[in-house]
């Protein structure tokens, strides 16, 4: 395999890590989060869980980040625990599922919120349902919906993509850069309204009255736990770029760590600040809640200093995403097994470049699809089977290689692993029967879950098409 430079620092990659963290979740779910759950302690208690939970499942992986630092992730480890064909499954869902939808459902709402300022185009109604593609057992997409906003998604994406083209460097400086410049931006949001006397501790403790209670809650928590998750998505994008970073075994950990517990805190506090200055009742109805909360202290200057920061965070996790998820296309191509034009680097600037182009281009076919809810839904789903199946290749790496010497080993070992498979486990029943109560009572179309294995599952036939060709 060729080897790309190793030319990415210890900041670099907590920077991709916080970059690919720290996105439109943080500003998208927490209303939902809280019309479902219905109490503000609930609330704080569900992003604080969610971030543990996927720093145990982080800190799995950084173990077998640091035993294979090479460029590709999860792919590189799968072949490892399970081989070709599952590693070839994950590889097709990070293309066709999580990864390129991720890229594209972000940036999507980073187009969105330039709305605040400029008034993006977009077709009368009747024009947007003109042109339908239906899916049986689906439901409908419509490519013209929203076009203007699709429009300048398509642009971003393409832009970025551009950039990581031409150098890995000048993509990593400017994921820091925009890191750099979000964070500075959340610290005021956060310190100008907790400290602006505008908000009120008992909303903090005051919840809904219809709020849900037993099995019923349990649910609702499990659904909000969902959305606190996709917040929480992209951490693994550093694992993509293992092969470029320096000094691996150690920088990827500390990135992973440092990276992770940052945005506990960061998400944390930001939703104290949500639910100081507004109500629980008002929270769970609000459409732009980070906007709504800077309003109340700073008025209409709030508003726009905090679309503004939406813009630049979603625009830092969108260059986070396809800095790193590029890479596991490459490494597939690489290996032949799937289209051998993405394994082919750039020579001349040394990036994947070919499998870029490829990614940009399946994200702009997700982009007119129409359907930003649907591929959320779906990913996570996919993305969160696959993290429960690297924790567990640590307990099949520790039998199968165990005199390895491993520069780095899992705190808490098995107790941590074993707690986040289980929890991934309950997760992803919870979401399945959710989602299908939901579609039987007509809460949704789809049923996303569902729709998400149907398209992972394609990858099996591709996989012996594939190998068939070679």
């Amino acid at each position: 395999m060729a080897a790309f430079k190793r030319t990415l620092s210890l900041g670099t990659t907590i920077a991709i890590v916080v970059g690919g963290v720290i996105g439109s979740g943080i500003f998208m779910k927490p209303a939902l989060m809280a019309s479902q759950l219905g109490s503000p302690l609930l609330l704080l208690s569900v992003w604080i869980v969610a971030g543990f939970v996927t720093l145990f499942g982080a800190l799995s992986n950084a173990e077998v980040a640091a035993m294979f630092p090479e460029t590709g992730g999860q792919y590189i480890f799968f072949k490892k625990m399970y081989g070709d064909r599952f590693a070839f499954l994950y590889g097709w869902a990070a293309f066709a599922v999580f990864n390129t939808g991720g890229n594209a459902s972000i940036a999507y709402v980073c187009s969105q919120y330039t709305n605040y300022f400029i008034a993006l185009p977009r077709f009368p109604f009747a024009t947007e349902h003109a042109w339908l593609l239906h899916i049986p057992g689906v439901g409908n997409i419509f490519p013209l919906e929203n076009f203007g906003v699709k429009s300048l998604t398509i642009f971003i994406i393409l832009i970025l993509s551009g950039i990581n083209y031409y150098s890995v460097q000048y993509g990593g400086t400017l994921q820091r850069i925009l890191t750099l410049l979000k964070a500075i931006a959340i610290v005021l949001l956060i310190g100008g309204i907790l400290f602006s006397g505008k908000g009120s501790s008992h909303n903090i403790i005051t919840s809904m009255p219809n709020m849900p209670h037993g099995m019923a809650l349990i649910s609702a928590y499990m659904a909000a736990i969902a959305g606190a998750f996709w917040a929480y998505d992209g951490w693994n994008n550093i694992t993509f770029v293992a092969g470029e970073v320096k000094n691996p075994q150690q920088n990827i950990p500390k990135s992973l760590f440092f990276g992770l517990f940052f945005c506990i805190i960061i998400y944390a506090l930001i939703n104290l600040a949500y639910v100081y200055v507004l109500p629980i009742a008002q929270l769970a109805t609000s459409s732009f809640v980070a906007s709504d909360a800077a309003t109340v202290t700073w008025g209409i200057i709030g508003g726009s200093i905090i679309a503004l920061m939406v813009i630049l965070s979603t625009l830092g996790t969108t260059n986070a995403n396809v800095l790193a998820t590029a890479r596991v296309t490459y490494s597939m191509g690489e290996d032949n097994k799937w289209f051998a034009w993405a394994g082919k680097k750039q020579n001349k600037f040394d990036t994947p470049g070919n499998a870029l182009l490829l990614n940009a281009a399946w994200a702009v076919l997700l982009i007119l699809s129409g359907s930003f809810d649907m591929l959320t839904d779906m990913l996570i789903f996919v993305s969160w089977f696959f993290y429960g199946m690297s924790a567990l290749g640590v307990f099949i790496l520790r039998k199968r290689m165990k005199d390895v010497e491993r520069v780095y080993k899992v705190w808490g070992y098995p107790i941590v692993p074993l707690l986040f498979v289980s929890f991934v486990l309950f997760f992803l029943c919870s979401t399945l029967y959710t989602d299908i109560n939901n579609y039987r009572n007509g809460v949704t179309p789809i049923i996303n879950s569902l729709l998400g294995i149907l398209i992972t599952c394609i990858g099996i036939p591709v996989y012996y098409f594939s190998k068939k060709k070679k």
